[in-house]
C-alpha cells in the first residue's frame, strides 16, 4: 500500500469508529467512505481523492492548485459539485474529508 492509500484507510478508520453512519462504501468501483447511504469521499485512480463539497465549494479560496472536477463521463459534463484533488495535495484530504462529510449532511 502507498502512502496515498495508506493515508485513504486511515480517513476510512477515522471516521467509520468515530460516527456509526460512517462505513466504506464504494463510488463506482472505486473504494469510498459514505454516510448513510451516500457517499461524500472516495479513493480515485491515480492516487486522488474525490469529495462531495457542493456546487458553491471553490476550490481556490482553500489553497487547492492540483484539483479537477469528477467527469466519469465521456459524453456527459462533469458531476457538480464533485472534486478530484490529486495526490501532491494529500495534506488538504483529511480537512476535505470533514468538509465533505459535513456537506453531505445536510443532502435529503
Amino acid at each position: 500500500m502507498n502512502k496515498a492509500e495508506t493515508l485513504f484507510m486511515s480517513l476510512v478508520n477515522k471516521h467509520s469508529t468515530a460516527e456509526p453512519d460512517i462505513h466504506l462504501g464504494k463510488m463506482m468501483s472505486a473504494p469510498g467512505l459514505k454516510y448513510k447511504d451516500k457517499v461524500f469521499a472516495f479513493y480515485a485512480k491515480e492516487d486522488a481523492m474525490g469529495f462531495r463539497l457542493g456546487e458553491k465549494f471553490n476550490p481556490e479560496k482553500v489553497g487547492l492548485n492540483k484539483y479537477r472536477p469528477l467527469s466519469p463521463f465521456k459524453k456527459k459534463p462533469p458531476l457538480k459539485g464533485w472534486y478530484i484533488v490529486d495526490k501532491e495535495e494529500s495534506n488538504t484530504w483529511e480537512y476535505l474529508t470533514e468538509l465533505s462529510l459535513t456537506f453531505t449532511k445536510t443532502l435529503k
